[in-house]
């Protein structure tokens, strides 16, 4: 009897656990709350919604999504009232402060009779009402009337965020994005409480903000050749094709962004990539370069100019400002006094990445900078051209940000890093007590592949889904106070719209999301795509795109002593078997089922891949043909 009253006990824990709860379909919360309870029973949404709280003008856009996500989809009739006894939902601010949740941490309650939040600051609420809507069936998220029963589970929330930089980084420069297309970016990343838009606005495609007292940034920097197809291959336009590709935010856009993300409780970080990646600001003004000649370049299309060498960078064309030259520095005065008084944000991000120094090396003027300031090295003249920068920027009242090159030659005393080239940049920077953003290739880049190269658009490496969900901004070797944060970063060379910007971002960024606001304690790849897989239903209803690729195999290719290829098969999620023909015909769940390496056939010319769950088709046709499989296994054009 005991045994029995135990095993009774332990099922009702259970059913009572976060995971559980996850795995019985009622729940998928991303990022994964703190605390979750469920509780028996479930709320009913009425035909008639009655949302009480304050007019505080920052409640609004919270207001607002329980608004729109409770009337649009449902049919239900929803009106807000600033009091009332009866209320199916209740804002409340606290009066005093709850001191487990901090600024932008909530409570959540829904019980059968009504739903409540509370947090200390706007921001809270607008958080619990994003996990709320989470809560309802997937329906919630469309803009057409369902007849379906609009219920929540009944459930107790604590929630707030580990890190207060959760950021995802948008490159505007390769490819222009119109203000419109960034609110919408905007949009979906506030769903899954990311607090910051990294900007990168400036780059050798394009200049993308007005700056007034230097009218030609814009009107010769932020215009190219229009070219499709594999970024950094493209031929050097013609002089007759014309320069019309592209664009630029005016001041008036940049204030109406900034105002769009303050009201989202978002922060935007304006970036200007200085000294390396600046092509299109030397085209404007070619006396900020250091090489004679540069009044004959144009804005970069796509066209192949750098090389990655073991020997460093080098660059075919300067795409550099010149440290050496104290235009240079004024330029950038007048760039960042803009700059600062447009974005209220307490940062500025200078770039400092892949600065190609060959054409510094043959300079007069840099030879003399080295021999006056006493400098060996050029990276010691980029740190000069950094410690400089640092102080143009501290004038105007913002912190210095760099990628974390700028530790190189030395780093200026204030700056703050944001790591890239993997977490040993952070690491350095925060022993020697300088703040740092984690946005690391290994687990953040979401410009790489989402899976293997024979289907995915080519980039030179691949990110996956399950290695994104490793990132952890605060390793143990470092003081986790000056780690700030972390966040993902989408570079746009191969991006070339919107829908494939939802591609690349998402799911990965769902992995993001819980990385830098979720406990550590909680991770769990397999409970977190569980989840995931319910916000692909959602994206469904929403017509928000995003890449299936966690369901495609992950190939391994080995060229035997005889030499025939050797193919081993995986995959990312539990419960997906692996079919696939060598004779051109297309497999499906009746086909062989992988479950051990292949040998390729030696008359073989193609070998077709797909995954199933059960008789249901997940994954998508994969071609890979037998010079593929050779060049892989002897690794050529090898991208996993």
């Amino acid at each position: 009897m005991k045994k029995l009253l135990g095993l009774v006990c332990c099922s009702i824990l259970a059913l009572n656990s976060f995971g559980q709860n996850i795995k019985d379909g009622g729940i998928a919360i991303i990022p994964e709350p703190v605390t979750l309870s469920k509780t028996v029973g479930e709320f009913v949404l009425p035909k008639k919604v009655i949302i009480v709280t304050s007019t505080q003008p920052e409640l609004k856009q919270a207001i607002a999504l329980l608004h729109d996500r409770l009337s649009i989809p449902t049919g239900s009739h929803v009106s807000v009232l600033n009091s009332s006894a009866v209320a199916t939902v209740r804002l409340i601010l606290n009066k005093k402060a709850d001191t487990v949740l901090g600024k932008e941490g909530y409570r959540l309650s829904v019980t059968k009779k009504g739903i409540i939040i509370r947090a200390n600051e706007p921001a809270g609420l607008f958080y619990g009402a994003q996990t709320l809507v989470q809560l309802f069936p997937k329906e919630i998220v469309g803009n057409i009337v369902k007849n379906i029963r609009w219920v929540s589970p009944c459930v107790q929330i604590t929630d707030y965020p580990r890190f207060k930089w959760r950021g995802l980084m948008f490159d505007v420069a390769r490819h222009f994005f119109t203000k419109a297309e960034v609110e919408q970016y905007i949009d979906n990343m506030v769903k899954y409480k990311f607090n910051l838009l990294h900007m990168h606005l400036t780059d050798d495609e394009g200049w993308r903000v007005e700056i007034k007292s230097l009218p030609r940034l814009t009107t010769v920097g932020a215009y190219n050749v229009k070219k499709v197809g594999y970024f950094g291959t493209f031929a050097a336009p013609g002089p007759d094709e014309p320069r019309t590709y592209g664009g630029f935010y005016t001041q008036d856009d940049i204030r109406e962004l900034v105002q769009y993300a303050k009201e989202r409780f978002v922060n935007i970080l304006p970036e200007i990539d200085v000294p390396g990646h600046s092509l299109a600001a030397v085209v404007a003004y070619p006396e900020l370069s250091c090489t004679p000649g540069a009044d004959q370049y144009h804005v970069r299309s796509g066209e192949k100019f750098m090389e990655f060498t073991k020997d460093g960078i080098k660059a075919g064309i300067d795409n550099t400002l010149c440290p050496a030259n104290e235009k240079v520095y004024d330029f950038l005065d007048k760039v960042l006094t803009e700059v600062a008084q447009l974005f209220p944000f307490g940062y500025i991000h200078m770039g400092g990445d892949e600065c190609a120094k060959n054409f510094w090396e043959k300079s007069p003027e840099i030879a003399a900078l080295m021999q006056k300031e006493g400098l060996k090295t050029q990276e010691e003249v980029q740190s000069y051209f950094e410690k400089r920068v640092e102080k143009i920027v501290e004038s105007k009242g913002k912190k210095f940000l760099g990628w974390d090159e700028i530790l190189e030659g030395g780093i200026a005393p204030d700056a703050i890093v944001m790591s890239w080239r993997g977490m040993k940049g952070g690491i350095e920077a925060a022993k020697m007590g300088h703040e740092v953003v984690m946005s690391p290739t290994t687990f953040a880049y979401l410009d790489y592949m989402n899976g293997d190269p024979a289907i995915e658009p080519h980039v030179y490496e691949t990110l996956r889904l399950s290695r994104a969900y490793e990132f952890d901004p605060a390793p143990d070797s470092v003081n986790s106070k000056l780690i700030i944060g972390g966040q993902a970063n989408l570079w746009t060379e191969q991006v070339y719209n919107v829908r494939h910007l939802e591609y690349m971002t998402w799911p990965r960024a769902f992995a993001i999301s819980e990385a830098v606001w979720s406990p550590k304690s909680r991770r769990n790849f397999d409970d977190f795509f569980s989840r995931v897989e319910k916000h692909f239903d959602r994206f469904n209803v929403a017509e928000t795109k995003y890449a299936p690729s966690v369901y495609d195999p992950i190939f391994t290719f080995k060229s035997l002593p005889d030499s025939s290829v050797q193919v081993e098969m995986a995959t990312e999620v539990k419960g997906l078997d692996i079919h696939y023909s060598f004779d051109n015909s297309f497999p499906d769940q009746f086909y062989p089922k992988y479950t051990a390496p292949l040998i390729v056939p030696k008359e073989a010319a193609m070998l077709k891949v797909i995954t199933y769950r059960g008789d249901k088709q997940v994954g998508r046709m994969i071609y890979l043909p037998a010079k593929m499989l050779k060049d892989r296994a002897t690794g050529k054009n090898n991208n996993e």
